[in-house]
């Protein structure tokens, strides 16, 4: 069941229900010019990736802004985004289950999917669930470079794979997907480039394999919040995945720039907003906000705005908070919290409450929370 959303246009943001997702929309904007200018005069395409805010209607404006589609994880999560209006999903993982490509493919004639493969099993199922259905469907082989997730070997593995794609009647072999995840949240800038000087090295020897067996890969995608000005400048890879920094979480956040400073590249611009809901010392506040309300999964959220303020510990409704001053977070005053992660913190929510100042703009549904399958 769908909630109604915690606040209305025109709200100040005292007004709002908590816990409350939030979304600073100069901040968000601030993000979305960002990555622009970052990238201007660079030959690589931007292809946002949605499981970070599964919410079609910043799918469309990072659409509006030249993104040539979106990323997602599930099939019920490029099932909402299509219907939100995008027409363009990529599907960055492999999809196992006759329900879950029978869906794939009915969703491939109403918008233009792509979907990951990293075993020939995987390839005849999808061509099966394609075949008689008027869709054709594009596949990228996944290439493990360095992740330890998915992905078959680069190089001679892959370039197999490939050939056995391009030989199956309703898909279409397009190229690459070479996204390493682990080193999105490498801290300094001499790990990150250490990773991904090895990724790109991995990709040219599969780029090598594909040739002898007759093929190119028209896409070469990967990349996230961390790397993709590396693999951008890389001069092999032609489409870029990064999702967070339209929110920038506080896993992020502790990333360095080259002098040790921590990154300043995008804005945060998600929150959680809580209602202090205790005061029962001088230095503790507790806040509704817990762990239904928040993820910790890569650490506990930060306190905005409140110098000296330290979140504590999550219960399951409550968030313990200590406290510099005595004045501070008083009781029935709003706090906002930087999520740890902002990805399985956004699929907790139903509404985007989007402000500017402190007055709601507009209020946005997260149309693919609960998108698991």
């Amino acid at each position: 069941m769908t909630l109604p959303p915690p606040a209305r246009t025109g709200m100040s943001l005292d007004e709002v229900d908590t816990p409350a997702l939030l979304l600073d929309l100069d901040a968000f904007e601030h993000n979305l010019d960002t990555l622009d200018r970052t990238l201007a005069g660079r030959p690589v395409r931007i292809r946002p990736h949605a499981k970070s805010h599964k919410c079609p209607r910043i799918a469309l404006a990072q659409m509006q802004r030249g993104a040539v589609g979106v990323c997602c994880q599930k099939v019920a999560e490029a099932e909402a985004l299509v219907d939100g209006g995008v027409t363009d999903v990529m599907v960055s993982n492999e999809v196992v289950g006759a329900g879950k490509l029978a869906k794939l493919a009915a969703l491939a004639k109403r918008a233009r999917i792509s979907v990951l493969a990293d075993h020939p099993d995987a390839v005849d199922a999808l061509a099966t669930a394609v075949r008689g259905t008027g869709a054709s469907i594009d596949v990228l082989v996944e290439v493990d470079v360095g992740a330890g997730r998915c992905g078959t070997l680069p190089g001679e593995p892959a370039a197999v794979l490939a050939a056995h794609i391009a030989g199956k009647p309703g898909l279409r072999f397009r190229g690459i997907h070479a996204y390493h995840g682990g080193a999105q949240h490498l801290r300094t800038p001499a790990e990150r480039e250490s990773a991904i000087t090895s990724a790109v090295d991995q990709v040219k020897d599969t780029l090598a394999a594909l040739k002898k067996h007759g093929l190119e890969a028209e896409i070469v995608t990967g990349a996230g919040t961390g790397t993709y000005l590396l693999e951008a400048a890389s001069g092999i890879y032609n489409e870029i995945q990064p999702g967070s920094y339209v929110f920038m979480d506080a896993d992020y956040g502790r990333n360095l720039e080259a002098d040790g400073t921590p990154v300043h590249t995008f804005r945060h611009s998600l929150f959680v907003l809580a209602t202090v809901m205790s005061r029962p010392t001088p230095t503790r506040a507790v806040v509704d906000a817990g762990l239904k309300a928040h993820s910790v999964d890569s650490g506990n959220p930060e306190v905005a705005g409140v110098p000296g303020a330290v979140f504590q510990r999550a219960s399951d409704e409550h968030g313990t908070i200590q406290v510099a001053s005595p004045f501070d977070l008083p009781l029935a005053s709003k706090v906002k919290l930087i999520p740890g992660h902002c990805d399985p913190t956004v699929n907790l929510y139903d509404w985007l409450v989007c402000y500017r100042g402190n007055r709601v703009e507009d209020v946005w549904p997260i149309s693919a929370r609960g998108a698991f399958y």
